[in-house]
Order: structure tokens, then C-alpha cells, then sequence
């Protein structure tokens, strides 16, 4: 399993930018990179973060300060992206289709919303040093579309 360092990650998401941007048939884009460009081009608030790398590789935003980490935010649209492609968790394409029909037909918006359940599953098993709950996930979800 590929298990990339922060700054291996963070480096691939300012590499697949760079890539993304100069367009150059001699180096394709692989289908990875294809995705992360993809929702990179959704998020202009982090551009500068991206063509300027030297200035933010290394820093660390702090959640208690209000920060959000590009990087980190790229990532995880990134596992959603591949949650919805293999539907996994089973039911999330339904879930992430109804949530962006509560948001006018917005996908973004919906994946935005799944993003934050993430985000709390994951503290969670961080906080309590058990493995990523699944089940906590869809129901923090499934609490999503009825709210």
C-alpha cells in the first residue's frame, strides 16, 4: 500500500498542479493526477498555496486556529473521489447524489458535506486509537441528509 510521507504528499499535489498547468503532451497526466488536478481546479482559494510552493510546504495549519490545510482538504476529496468511483463505502454514491440534490444538483457542495463526516470519523479513531469506524461514517452521513 502507497503510504506517502507529508511532504511526498503534499509535493505530488504541487507536481500534478505544475503539470496540470503547463499542459505538456511529452509528460501525461496519470489518471491519479487527472483527479487531484480536477479538484484542485475546484478550489481557487489554494492556488497561490500551489504556485508558490516554497512558501507553504513545510507549514502547518493548525485547526484550532480556524486554519485549513490545503493539502490535507486535496486529500481527502481525493478518498472521496475514490470512495464514490468503487462505491465504498456500499450506499455512498446514493448518499453523496442526495446530498447534492439538497444542494440544487451541486456535487461540490455534496462532497464538501461527506468531507466533514470524514474528517470526524478519522478524529475519531484517532482520539481513541481504534481503527476507522465505517459504520460511525455512514451514519454521520446518513444524519447529513436528514438534517
Amino acid at each position: 500500500m502507497f503510504n506517502p510521507s507529508r511532504d511526498q504528499a503534499r509535493q505530488f499535489f504541487i507536481d500534478t498542479w505544475k503539470k496540470f498547468q503547463t499542459k505538456n503532451p511529452a509528460t501525461p497526466m496519470t489518471p491519479l493526477e487527472t483527479k487531484a488536478a480536477e479538484i484542485m481546479a475546484l478550489h481557487p482559494e489554494y492556488h497561490r498555496v500551489l504556485e508558490r510552493p516554497e512558501s507553504f510546504i513545510t507549514q502547518d495549519w493548525r485547526p484550532e486556529s480556524g486554519d485549513i490545510n490545503p493539502f490535507l482538504h486535496f486529500g481527502f476529496h481525493l478518498a472521496i473521489q475514490e470512495q464514490l468511483d468503487i462505491n465504498q463505502p456500499h450506499g455512498i454514491v446514493e448518499i453523496h447524489a442526495q446530498l447534492a440534490a439538497k444542494h440544487d444538483g451541486d456535487p461540490h457542495a455534496a462532497k464538501h458535506e461527506i468531507l466533514e463526516c470524514l474528517g470526524e470519523t478519522l478524529w475519531q479513531s484517532q482520539r481513541t486509537g481504534q481503527a476507522l469506524d465505517g459504520a460511525l461514517y455512514l451514519q454521520l452521513l446518513r444524519q447529513r441528509l436528514e438534517r
